[in-house]
């Protein structure tokens, strides 16, 4: 019977303190990662507004081009003045 009550005295002393503790350790990182992952599918599904402004970059550099070819004859011109 005294060994029982060594166990329990143990148990309860040691092993279950123990245990909240290593709890309390892997606790801990796992509601920080819950934290980022929510503040990164916040700001993830901000994307696609940001993104419906790729679908004019052809236009932007086919415009782009034109005025190069517009600047390149200016310059040119600009030589021929002087």
């Amino acid at each position: 019977m005294t060994l029982w009550w060594i166990g329990n005295v143990l148990f309860a002393g040691v092993i279950i303190p123990l245990v909240i503790w290593i709890l309390n350790r892997v606790l801990e990182p796992a509601q920080q990662i819950e934290y980022y992952a929510d503040d990164i599918l916040d700001h993830g599904a901000q994307f696609p507004v940001h993104l419906e402004a790729l679908g004019e970059l052809g236009r932007t550099r086919d415009l782009a081009r034109q005025v190069n070819s517009g600047l390149t004859r200016y310059g040119r011109a600009l030589d021929d003045v002087s």
